[in-house]
């Protein structure tokens, strides 16, 4: 989409858009919006009231309103009849009884979206990554308790990837599982949890076998790539995150980037624009251009899928091109209001959709407030095309920022930094990922050029979401929900509007002065963190370890464990300002203390990587190693009675005390715990015992083989678990105690008998879920305990 300046006066006014239609757009997403919220009965009062606005506007307003009234009162009736029937039967359908009761059920279903990966952290011996998926679907026919209900309404399937993940839109397939109710604010009847494989699967129509074709020849041609782009590059182009790093994922999601993964109304208009250059060039006319633009939006539109964004991304394309095609210009507004009235009357659940709601507020900053500023901007000197570069990403984080406050808790503070670096890359990623997409499964030698093509593109805004992501104080963090967001919502506004006004500019420099001191030096500056001289850091990374162990040098630490996903242990090593790493030591291969391995080598130079002599399980040892090699890193194994020293820092291996005959097949979870290596730590700040997550068996051997246990600080095992030898702290005398656990995990970590024993001896108790960063360094009498805050949310 093109920003017209002061080139294009006739553009730069609100009295030039026709706003003739927003009133119906306005009534019919509110009506839904409430009826889905609220129930039923508020999407007729809405529409009621619709409707008698409109017909005064038809009766006693002037003729120019006849339009606006006219599409009010259709509106108003769609919203009152069919939306509210729709709404009332989703609320009354039988499945939502029976998921109350939590019912097993049979249900015939069409798929109609493709499934969703839903990731999971690592734990035990479950490797991080997606192991369910979440499959939306129509219900064609339900057996409920052996008895047939009359249910036509929508299901969540909740199911594993297995069988599962592989399935496309308009397939019909045959699902037994548990049914619960569903979260609300959708149409959604209920939720079924699967545990078996689909049966009884039907074929999906053409043209879906054709779009997934292509959508894995993409992810084939990008496997020439390296991991991160080759993961980025089909989410930018078709919407699909599923082969891209979590870490990667994060980082655009911090800096204010994830909405380039989404498909929406930008796609469309790079593709359109794209053909509709070329047909230029061709010297085409406006309808066979129109036309050709129409053609390769719905072969698009059929290679992403229809989701909701995408559908009204699709929606208001088709609809500019049929303005392009009948030569109506400047009819953005019309387009988007026309696609929120047909959208929202054909699926009311697009009302609470945060992606559409999110793609039609920035689509409305781009036509109605960009312009404006673009033209500000370039009458105060500034280049028209850096006033649109500054105009677009800065409207719509304005329009935007609202929705993804009350959306996620929290506000990006460098997003419109990063999307004016990202922008210029993502019209020739874009473009070029759709040629290699399209051309690939023929000419592959073509495919392979054009991904190499968009490679240094991809890489950019990887590097771009990266340092935008580790910027201090990149994420602040804000009421969630519809308060959070109309809270955001007043602000801006009062903003905007504030700046309009010279004399209200001092006060908006006030406000921001008095943010920046309250809010830079304690999150953003953070000053006071690293505490100087720290010795040992407990990293919160959720439910897993990470505890970093300083030398004598600065800036170079020996890292033990690294949590369950990479990310967290990446960023408390950078608040550390750890670019040396030793030695990696893996206490043992459970999840949550190796998954985020790959990310301590992220711009960091690393000794070597050190583990027990514990290989289960397989994968983990395999990751491991595949890591290692990938970064040509010694791997070693630690066994008891050895010893480490580096300047002020010294290590010695005190267990395990055995080393299990099973096969790593074979091996429980207490097994892999009991082999964890046990290391003293002898810091600038005394003994600190770290002790991996060794069970009563592991705990007894160390009592039984006379170890000398007793250490200034303790790691507690096992993230404070009740499998804790009484005797086994009590031997260990610390003064502090630190434990890592996640916030609101299912595992009922700490114990409260571990902690009431560690209390009842007088130790200092820190918990990374209350605590967040937890440091150990020098005190006169003593190690002294620093907390840094800030913990990290319940898993997702």
């Amino acid at each position: 989409m093109t920003i017209t300046s002061r080139s294009d006066p006739q553009m730069n006014s609100w009295r030039d858009h026709d706003f003739r239609l927003v009133p119906a757009a306005v009534a019919g997403w509110a009506g839904a919006l409430g009826g889905l919220q609220l129930g039923w009965w508020v999407a007729v009062l809405t529409g009621a009231l619709a409707a008698v606005v409109a017909l005064v506007l038809l009766i006693c307003g002037r003729r120019r309103f006849v339009g606006a009234g006219g599409a009010l009162l259709l509106l108003g009736l769609v919203a009152a009849i069919p939306t509210a029937a729709r709404i009332h039967d989703a609320e009354h359908d039988p499945l939502a009884s029976a998921a109350v009761r939590g019912t097993a059920a049979l249900l015939r279903i069409e798929v109609s979206e493709r499934p969703r990966p839903i990731h999971r952290a690592g734990y035990a011996d479950q490797q991080a990554g997606a192991r369910s998926v979440a499959v939306p679907a129509v219900v064609e026919a339900a057996t409920v308790d052996g008895q047939a209900v009359d249910s036509t309404g929508r299901v969540l399937l909740l199911a594993p990837v297995a069988g599962w993940g592989a399935l496309l839109p308009g397939q019909e397939v045959t699902a037994t599982g548990r049914l619960s109710s569903a979260r609300g604010g959708d149409l959604t009847a209920a939720v079924l949890s699967v545990r078996d494989r689909p049966v009884d699967v039907g074929p999906a129509p053409w043209w879906q076998r054709a779009a997934e074709t292509l959508r894995s020849g993409l992810h084939s041609l990008c496997s020439v790539l390296p991991e991160e782009p080759a993961g980025l590059l089909p989410g930018l182009v078709i919407g699909d995150t599923s082969a891209l790093p979590q870490q990667v994922e994060q980082e655009f999601t911090a800096s204010g980037l994830t909405h380039l993964m989404a498909v929406s109304g930008g796609n469309v208009a790079i593709i359109c624009g794209a053909v509709l250059l070329l047909c230029r060039l061709l010297r085409a006319g406006p309808r066979l251009s129109a036309v050709a633009a129409g053609v390769c939006l719905l072969g698009f539109l059929v290679l992403v899928g229809p989701e909701p964004s995408v559908v009204r991304a699709g929606m208001m394309g088709a609809v500019g091109l049929l303005a392009l095609a009948l030569g109506r210009r400047g009819s953005a507004l019309p387009a988007l209001s026309f696609a929120v009235c047909v959208l929202v009357g054909w699926d009311p659940a697009m009302a609470a959709d945060f992606g559409f709601a999110l793609s039609v507020f920035a689509t409305a900053g781009l036509v109605l407030i960009a312009p404006k500023w673009a033209d500000s901007l370039a009458r105060r000197g500034i280049p028209p095309g850096y006033a649109e570069g500054l105009a677009v990403p800065l409207a719509a984080f304005v329009v935007t920022a609202p929705v993804i406050a009350g959306m996620a808790g929290t506000v990006s503070l460098v997003s419109v930094l990063t999307n004016v670096l990202a922008a210029p890359v993502v019209a020739p990623v874009t473009v070029l990922g759709v040629l290699a997409t399209v051309v690939g499964p023929w000419w592959s030698g073509a495919g392979h050029l054009l991904i190499r093509l968009a490679d240094p593109e991809a890489r950019w805004l990887i590097t771009v979401a990266r340092h935008g992501a580790r910027a201090p104080g990149a994420v602040l963090g804000w009421p969630g929900g519809w308060l959070g967001g109309l809270w955001a919502a007043g602000l801006m506004i009062l903003a905007v509007v504030a700046l309009r006004f010279r004399r209200l500019r001092v006060f908006v420099a006030v406000g921001l002065v008095v943010v920046l001191l309250a809010v830079v030096p304690a999150r953003v500056l953070e000053l006071g963190w690293p505490p100087k001289d720290w010795a040992a850091v407990e990293c919160d990374v959720g439910q897993g370890d990470a505890l970093v162990l300083a030398t004598g040098e600065p800036g170079r630490a020996v890292v033990v464990d690294t949590g369950p996903e990479p990310g967290p242990v990446d960023e408390c090593l950078n608040r550390l300002g750890v670019d040396r790493v030793p030695l990696i030591v893996l206490s043992h291969l459970h999840a949550d203390h190796v998954g985020g391995l790959s990310s301590v080598f992220e711009g960091r130079a690393v000794g070597a990587v050190a583990v027990g002599p514990g290989r289960a399980p397989a994968w983990a040892w395999q990751q491991v190693s595949a890591e290692a090699a990938k970064h040509r890193v010694p791997l070693v194994e630690l066994n008891q009675g050895r010893r480490l020293d580096w300047p002020g820092l010294s290590l010695d291996v005190l267990g395990p005390r055995y080393a299990t005959t099973r096969s790593p097949a074979l091996q429980d979870g207490t097994m892999i715990n009991n082999s964890s290596v046990v290391l003293r730590a002898t810091t600038s700040a005394g003994r600190v015992l770290l002790s991996g997550d060794v069970e009563l068996a592991a705990q007894a051997d160390l009592l039984a083989g006379g170890v000398d246990l007793t250490a200034d600080v303790l790691k507690v095992p096992h993230h404070g678990s009740k499998y804790s030898v009484p005797q086994f702290l009590a031997a260990v005398r610390p003064r502090a105690a630190l434990i890592s656990v996640g916030a609101g995990n299912g595992y009922g970590h700490p114990s409260k008998s571990t902690v009431d024993v560690l209390g009842a001896l007088g130790a200092l108790i820190t918990r990374t879920d209350v605590d967040g960063d937890t440091a150990v360094l020098p005190g006169d009498g003593g190690p002294v305990v620093a907390r840094r805050g800030e913990p990290r949310g319940p898993p997702h």
